[in-house]
């Protein structure tokens, strides 16, 4: 399986029932959403809520993505502070068959170009797939190191980008830094400016209830087909699924079409902070009528 065949990645939710647990039924309907519309999948990012999740939680989650046989590729996401829980986690995922890694920057403790290096670089090296590593500041209180990339970009295991800065300078940079690996945009708002760039495809929050249409929006927007109505429509869309911290708003909105049951969450993240959904029904109409 060719990693670099799949311009999107969809970043997929941890259905949970109204008691919190996790829904398997409607996980097992969202990852075949996503295979059938012939997307990539992220599994256990941060929005599937894994930080939120409890060990065997995350194992089991695994455990029943795989079982599935699913045609799509998995990646997994590998996250945290502690480093030696992180290597251990990825030592756990050698033992299965999955295809990629996404490697977070280091959450809170905001480490410089050395430290970024260091941390980046012995994950690098516990693991035998490709990784991608992930530039969110918005969530670690740090950006992604340009000089620990430029000392990473040989590395054999480093194979991918995911900018979620939002900035159109920084992507360029890190496309410079690192010429060898393929740079994602990990902001569907955003894909259309990154296209340009040198984009190679989308890591996607939206894909999770817009599947066939996000993959449709992500081809039209790496060939630069998408017209200015196009792109502000997308734009417009997309960003409504940030209206309250991710994935709140995309848990309301596929509970509101039915793909999943409950649109409930794990602490510290709750639905109740979204009381009016109008912005998202709007949204979903109009996503719909695109084509």
């Amino acid at each position: 399986m060719n990693l670099n065949d799949y311009k999107l990645w969809t970043a997929v939710i941890t259905p949970m029932k109204e008691d919190g647990s996790v829904h398997y039924e409607d996980l097992t309907k969202v990852l075949r959403d996503q295979e059938d519309a012939g997307n990539g999948i992220l599994i256990l990012g941060s929005t599937g809520e894994s930080l939120n999740l409890d060990e065997d939680e995350k194992v089991k989650i695994l455990e029943h993505t795989l079982s599935l046989g699913l045609k799509a590729p998995i990646m997994v996401g590998v996250g945290g502070i502690n480093f030696n829980q992180t290597i251990s986690w990825v030592e756990y995922l050698e033992t299965l068959d999955v295809h990629s890694y996404l490697l977070v920057t280091p959450l809170y403790a905001k480490p410089g170009k050395i430290g970024q290096y260091e941390w980046f670089h012995n994950l690098l090296e516990a693991s035998t797939r490709p990784c991608m590593l992930y530039n969110v500041p918005g969530r670690t209180g740090v950006k992604m190191s340009f000089e620990a990339i430029e000392m990473l970009k040989d590395h054999p295991n480093f194979w991918a980008i995911k900018e979620a800065s939002g900035s159109t300078e920084d992507f360029e940079r890190y496309v410079k830094a690192a010429p060898k690996a393929l740079v994602y945009s990990g902001d569907d708002a955003m894909m259309p400016d990154y296209a340009p760039l040198g984009a190679s495809g989308l890591v996607s929050v939206a894909a999770n209830v817009w599947a066939k249409k996000t993959h449709s929006y992500v081809n039209k927007a790496l060939a630069q087909e998408l017209n200015e109505d196009e792109k502000k429509l997308w734009n417009e869309c997309s960003n409504s699924l940030f209206m309250a911290s991710n994935p709140i708003p995309v848990k309301r909105l596929m509970k509101i079409d039915g793909q999943i049951s409950s649109d409930i969450l794990r602490a510290p993240l709750t639905h109740k902070e979204i009381e009016d959904d109008s912005i998202l029904r709007t949204s979903h109409s109009k996503i719909n009528e695109w084509n």
